[in-house]
């Protein structure tokens, strides 16, 4: 087999495992409403594989280099949300959500521009959540309609998440860490969900979907910042695992307490 078709037959192989993450889980995500939903939908499930993808093509230290770049998209990414839950009550996806992604490439430009450090990255963060937790915290709750499937919604599902897992693992080398680091952070699970759900159940009972994975994103970014610190150290496979164990279990704790808060009343 040449060398040619070996890469084409793994890079399709890689783009067909994500994309099955992610339909997976926005169907979850449909049919439990906007909290778990949001949970559900700020778990590693594009990120994740675009990592694990990574890792196998490069060095630890070429993951920990990219992790120090995601870290500040993640904030970038808070913009993202805040941008869309305030358009997406008045106007429809297309404005909505296409200002939200121009928002997001806009930003993420001018995070390209400068060297990340760790403590930069998690700055960045802290006045992302101070400034758009707040702001969209009243548009957390609302009713999920029901929904009914048209035949399109998984090919286009996949469509999204395959075209960026074979863009990220194709560009890695000419692109680099940082780059990488970028690509491979783009919300492209939100843009899924918010692409198919806008135009039939409405914008608000979407932007409270974007609303409540504010708080996800958070522990995400916490184990996006691990990877700088136990990449080098402990080897990609074991910085990736903690990583994703740190998603699993804050949004875990962010059920458990929604629960708690429900009992209470």
């Amino acid at each position: 087999m040449s060398p040619e078709l070996a890469f084409l037959l793994t890079l399709t192989l890689r783009m067909a495992i994500t994309a099955a993450f992610v339909i997976t889980a926005s169907i979850i995500t449909e049919r439990s409403g906007p909290v778990i939903g949001a949970l559900v939908a700020t778990l590693p499930i594009s990120a994740g594989p675009s990592y694990v993808f990574l890792a196998i093509d490069h060095d630890a230290a070429f993951i920990a280099q990219g992790a120090l770049t995601s870290l500040p998209i993640n904030a970038v990414t808070m913009f993202f949300g805040l941008t869309y839950v305030y358009l997406a009550r008045r106007h429809n996806v297309v404005v909505s959500l296409g200002t939200a992604m121009l928002v997001w490439f806009g930003l993420a430009i001018l995070v390209r521009q400068f060297e990340w450090s760790l403590l930069g990255g998690l700055l960045a963060n802290a006045v992302a959540f101070g400034i758009c937790l707040p702001l969209m915290a009243r548009f957390r709750h609302a009713r999920m309609p029901l929904i009914t499937r048209r035949w399109y919604d998984i090919l286009l599902r996949a469509a999204l998440v395959s075209t960026l897992v074979g863009t990220v693992v194709t560009l890695s080398a000419t692109i680099g860490p940082a780059g990488s680091g970028i690509l491979a952070l783009y919300p492209v699970v939100f843009t899924s969900l918010l692409l198919i759900l806008h135009p039939r159940i409405g914008g608000l009972p979407t932007a409270a979907v974007m609303a409540n994975g504010g708080w996800g994103l958070m522990g995400f970014g916490i184990a996006v910042a691990t990877l700088p610190l136990t990449a080098p150290r402990f080897g990609s496979a074991i910085a990736l695992s903690v990583a994703l164990a740190t998603c699993v279990v804050w949004n875990l704790g962010l059920w458990a307490y929604g629960r708690m808060k429900i009992r209470a009343v």
